[in-house]
């Protein structure tokens, strides 16, 4: 599932054995920020599995399941023998215990939920520097009633008598809580302890040593063949051009395909960011009437999106063919799209999870088996903040850098409704407004995406003392970590007034601006 080589690549990694939690993801990140290298592998992993990838710890993630259950997810028991450090969070701490001789039970008393102070009774090694009274994030229902032969109690809360706890000779630490999470006020700090205090781990995990690593496995793969790579100006393709750029140079294309439905002025701000200032081989496809006529009439999104996806692959295909041929295709697939397609949603027969389907306008996945490239995908073991920080250190430029996530399809999802040249034009206008107040007034970066959807509605107005019977344009702007879950900004009120002026005084076919203030749930980020 992976391709890399944890003896080889580094000196230090942690592996997180997923039993199902929707912050095991966020382990792996909490452990990155700290320097030191993670990955995400399924709870079935075994020992000897394990044992060759010789990791400096291991990680057990939280879980829906409870140990004692018909079907609960196990790890293989041989792990607590491997002599590698183990921390076991919340349903990892219990079956840790499970498995180790202790008990388990649903709770008698209060379940806990939400935020608890942690009573520190031993503070050494795991809960070195954690301040006593702590705010923890508790999500169970089950406890642990009886301690393994061996183990101590850490730290305690009202409701849970061993919130953490440790058996020091084997060096299996538990806690019964999340310390990834922002809510629990000394989380990072028992994560630090847990890699420098008690694995021994190294901060060897920065955007230099990737660079370095990165280039040389690119080299080593590549030779002297060409390489193409569809580039899109978004940081992911960008800093991937960047980098490809530094390893291989002149053997490197990128395609640029320019559908029509991207903001306003970025297909000139990108040929000539990346053809003419920084001298990258950039191939431009002027394919925007191609792309509008196959959306004549169509109204259904999800029509849309597919038949973006597939024209793109088309438009790819001639193009390539064109200008190759190639030996490589390079895509910027990112960590989180590997343990999506890996490890996404459980399956209740196997016990593990099973794939599903990225997106196909996302990555250029679904080109033509006869198409034979070979992948190239450096990025593929990159968070997105580690992307913008490796961007950063090879010079791409924080305008590229800082920019706002832009979805595949572009403008085309946020049209609700039949695509016409004259909305694009309308919609990109009132985008740019959006974009641009909010970056005069230094907002810019304090928001996660920041745009205009144009509705295919008409309401009545007053413009010059005459009647007009135009469309609305929503403003929508949110502030997430991640875009998993999002909630609108609360932009100021003149932020706000300035972009409904300028939109309806300066862009034709619009006389209303409504704002969204829905969160991420309920509501999506996009519209379509």
């Amino acid at each position: 599932m992976f391709d890399f080589d944890l003896k080889a690549s580094r000196k230090s990694a942690i592996i997180i054995l997923d039993f199902g939690s929707q912050y095991s993801e966020l382990i792996a990140r909490r452990v990155r920020e700290a320097e030191v290298f993670s990955v995400v592998m399924s709870h079935r992993t075994s020992a000897d599995e394990l044992r060759g990838l010789s990791p400096k710890g291991i990680i057990l993630s939280g879980g829906p399941n409870s140990v004692y259950a018909n079907g609960a997810l196990m790890c293989d028991k041989s792990i607590w023998d491997l002599d590698v450090p183990v921390l076991g969070v919340c349903y990892g701490m219990q079956l840790m215990v499970h498995q180790l001789g202790g008990c388990v039970q649903a709770a008698t008393g209060k379940a806990e939920y939400g935020k608890a102070p942690l009573e520190i009774d031993d503070s050494t090694s795991l809960l070195k520097n954690v301040v006593n009274g702590s705010t923890m994030w508790m999500s169970h229902g089950d406890s642990v009633k009886q301690l393994p032969e061996g183990f101590v109690c850490l730290a305690h809360t009202e409701n849970t008598p061993e919130a953490a706890i440790a058996s020091y000779s084997r060096n299996l630490y538990g806690v019964q809580f999340h310390p990834e999470v922002i809510h629990s006020t000394c989380g990072i700090e028992i994560i630090r302890n847990f890699l420098y205090e008690i694995c021994g781990c190294q901060p060897d995990w920065t955007p230099n040593a990737f660079i370095d690593e990165a280039t040389a496995q690119v080299r080593e793969k590549v030779g002297n063949k060409k390489v193409l790579l569809a580039l899109s100006g978004g940081v992911d393709s960008s800093t991937l051009a960047f980098l490809l750029n530094h390893a291989i140079g002149d053997q490197l294309t990128c395609m640029f395909i320019d559908q029509g439905f991207m903001r306003k002025g970025e297909p000139e701000f990108l040929m000539e960011f990346f053809d003419q200032k920084f001298h990258i081989n950039v191939e431009y496809i002027n394919a925007r009437e191609r792309f509008v006529k196959k959306l004549r009439g169509i109204i259904d999104p999800e029509e849309k999106r597919k038949i973006i996806g597939t024209e793109f692959i088309r438009v790819f295909e001639e193009e390539s063919a064109r200008l190759g041929p190639f030996d490589y295709l390079a895509q910027g697939t990112l960590y989180p799209d590997v343990i999506e397609s890996a490890c996404t949603t459980l399956d209740p027969k196997k016990g593990d999870r099973v794939a599903v389907k990225i997106k196909s306008h996302h990555n250029v996945g679904g080109l033509p088996k006869d198409l034979q490239f070979k992948l190239v995908e450096p990025l593929r073991n990159l968070f997105k903040d580690e992307v913008r920080k490796v961007g950063r250190t090879l010079g791409l430029p924080e305008e590229i850098v800082r920019r706002h996530p832009f979805p595949g399809p572009g403008l085309a999802i946020r049209i609700l409704g039949e695509v016409t040249n004259y909305k694009l034009n309308c919609l990109r206008d009132a985008d740019f407004i959006v974009r641009d107040v909010i970056r005069k007034d230094g907002l810019y970066d304090s928001v996660w995406q920041a745009f205009a959807v144009l509705l295919p509605v008409s309401s009545v107005g007053v413009m010059g003392d005459q009647r007009t019977y135009d469309w609305p344009i929503v403003v929508r702007c949110v502030s997430s970590e991640d875009g998993m879950t999002a909630d609108w900004s609360r932009l100021p009120y003149e932020t706000l007034e300035k972009i409904s002026n300028r939109i309806v005084n300066e862009v034709e076919g619009v006389n209303r601006v409504v704002l969204d203030i829905t969160s991420k749930p309920p509501g999506t980020i996009e519209w379509e």
